[in-house]
């Protein structure tokens, strides 16, 4: 697909439903549908506006008659006025996701397939758990991640636990952590939400399977294990944060689910994180399997 493809949208402004605003790009296809796809974006500063991606997957989608509706929620970018990934809990998508949703209903969208990329992921699987009689179809998970592990890889365990014990005493406080704990910045709360490992963030924990050590002592994968829902799951080969292993991840994640018959496990081949290149294919793997 061409890079520079820029398919015709709306911005829409919206409330959450504890009235936060927010804001997203609603793109339409000729003919009118019912059918909508809801793109939640990643931490680290994200942000559907700045994004490449935001366009080459509304092309695709809008073609093959769906609508898009990707939005920034209250973590994007790095810092802002009462939000940005600095001060954001993931329990905050669940508002944030509801506010999508009746601005949607609102609109005639009825047929919703949520789909949330890297931390977005994570965030379906809490909501899940958070409102499991939510009116979402179905939910795509792409490449969610194990930001709590990936914290004690670069921290190391001793130092880990240490700054866990540091930021569990200031679990409420919206000063920022030490650039040593976070190359981004982030508050003692945020820092804390990401990194207990007992706590809503911990979705996907990798590992602690690999690395064979726990640092949890609730049931991994238990907000994933409890969906209900027809479920999509796909990581690209080459993904950056899947600890060097790939298939060992998804493999984890396979024996987790065990024989689940609403989940679909995928590996795109050549595949980063990002899915950098590849944005078409992922639009058009998500449009075929909701049409299967």
């Amino acid at each position: 697909m061409k890079a520079t493809t820029e398919p015709l949208c709306r911005l829409v402004r919206f409330a959450a439903i504890d009235d936060y605003a927010l804001s997203g790009l609603l793109y339409e296809p000729r003919r009118r549908t019912q059918r909508v796809i809801v793109w939640l974006h990643g931490t680290g500063g994200a942000s559907i506006f700045d994004s490449r991606r935001t366009n080459l997957l509304a092309a695709e989608f809008t073609r093959r008659g769906f609508a898009f509706f990707p939005f920034n929620n209250r973590g994007a970018h790095l810092m802002r006025r009462n939000g940005g990934m600095a001060y954001e809990r993931i329990r905050d998508c669940v508002p944030d996701i509801d506010g999508a949703l009746r601005e949607l209903r609102r609109r005639g969208y009825r047929d919703v397939t949520l789909v949330g990329h890297s931390t977005g992921a994570n965030k379906i699987a809490v909501y899940d758990h958070r409102k499991p009689r939510n009116t979402v179809k179905r939910y795509v998970l792409l490449a969610g991640g194990d930001d709590t592990g990936l914290t004690r890889e670069q921290l190391g365990d001793r130092r880990f636990r240490a700054a866990l014990a540091r930021a569990r005493a200031r679990k409420n406080d919206e000063s920022l952590v030490p650039p040593a704990l976070s190359p981004l910045p982030m508050s003692w709360r945020s820092w804390y939400d990401m990194n207990n490992p007992d706590g809503d963030y911990n979705v996907f924990p990798f590992g602690e399977v690999i690395r064979r050590r726990r640092i949890s002592r609730r049931p991994l994968f238990r907000y994933v294990r409890a969906i209900r829902k027809k479920t999509l799951v796909v990581y690209g080969e080459h993904d950056e944060y899947c600890y060097g292993d790939v298939s060992r991840c998804v493999s984890i994640l396979a024996d987790a689910l065990g024989p689940k018959p609403n989940f679909e496990l995928a590996i795109m081949e050549g595949a980063d994180h990002g899915f950098s290149g590849r944005e078409g294919e992922v639009a058009a793997l998500i449009g075929d399997w909701i049409d299967s």
